[in-house]
């Protein structure tokens, strides 16, 4: 990246956060005069310098770097529902999204974040859907009697169901908010990637 461009970037950077100079001085650690260097092309951030600005702007070292970050919204669109795959089986709503993270993770903008949180959310109702499995089958759930009723067998597919039918929503509630450009969000999740 030519140092014209990176200048190009961080004031780009700057400016989509709504800061001043003076605020991302303060930020940062550096000099109001190193930023305005920097910005104006006569001097390029490296090493410690490049991970201050990055942490004052919020973002990595890379995307400041890398200029040629795309945003692709098809990809991501597609990609938020990739995890739809869990509906013909369950562990294929990880390993779709996963094979699409790990395609185009440092390519476009915003898949390495979608990827996190859709596989933090799939990789957590998996968990819960097979831990209600091996309650279920291993007897856990004791039924009363021997003669298992139908409307009692009913009963303990409800959760998994429910389950089920809040996987979809969620995900098609949130593809829409990514087609939209609005945050996402999957609930609950445990951050198996941060």
């Amino acid at each position: 990246m030519s140092d014209l461009n990176l200048s190009k970037r961080v004031k780009e950077l700057r400016n989509l956060k709504g800061t001043t100079q003076e605020l991302l001085a303060e930020k940062s650690g550096l000099s109001l005069r190193t930023i305005q260097r920097i910005e104006n092309g006569e001097t390029t951030p490296r090493g410690d310098s490049l991970k201050r600005l990055a942490i004052a702007l919020n973002t990595t070292p890379d995307e400041i770097i890398d200029w040629q970050i795309q945003d692709d919204k098809g990809y991501i669109t597609v990609m938020a529902l990739s995890p739809l795959g869990f509906l013909f089986f369950p562990l294929l709503g990880i390993i779709i999204p996963l094979i699409f993270w790990i395609l185009k993770n440092d390519k476009l903008k915003n898949v390495s974040k979608l990827g996190k949180a859709i596989l933090n959310f799939e990789i957590t109702w998996s968990v819960l859907l097979f831990t209600y499995f091996i309650f279920l089958f291993s007897g856990m759930f004791k039924i009363f009697g021997s003669f298992i009723e139908p409307a009692t067998i009913l009963k303990m597919y409800i959760p998994i169901i429910i389950l089920y039918v809040y996987n979809i929503i969620l995900i098609l509630l949130n593809t829409l908010r990514v087609y939209r450009n609005k945050n996402f969000k999957f609930i609950p999740a445990i951050n198996f990637f941060k």
